[in-house]
């Protein structure tokens, strides 16, 4: 026989979702505090983030200046990476 599907209050789930929200805890855990499917909270927080969304502030000066080091380092990386690859695969090639 299946089983009966759970009905939640609206109270509950705002209580369950601002446990995950304002707290530093995973949702699996909080869930199973709950006693609640893992998957359900989560639904619950992803409704709750859609509707209410978060205002970023913008990034400092001295912020933007650090993301824009690390693009360019991780752009420089991403070509030694790839140059790597071609070579292993040659060398690898060679020696056959």
């Amino acid at each position: 026989m299946p089983e009966r599907r759970r009905k939640f209050s609206p109270e509950f789930r705002d209580e369950a979702v601002k446990m995950v929200i304002d707290g530093n805890h995973p949702v699996a855990q909080i869930a199973r505090e709950l006693g609640i499917n893992p998957g359900t909270l989560g639904n619950w927080v992803a409704q709750y983030r859609t509707a209410h969304p978060v205002k970023e502030e913008p990034l400092s000066v001295s912020e933007r200046a650090r993301l824009r080091e690390l693009e360019r380092e991780n752009q420089e990386l991403k070509v030694r990476n790839e140059f790597l690859g071609k070579a292993a695969a040659f060398f690898a090639q060679e020696y056959r």
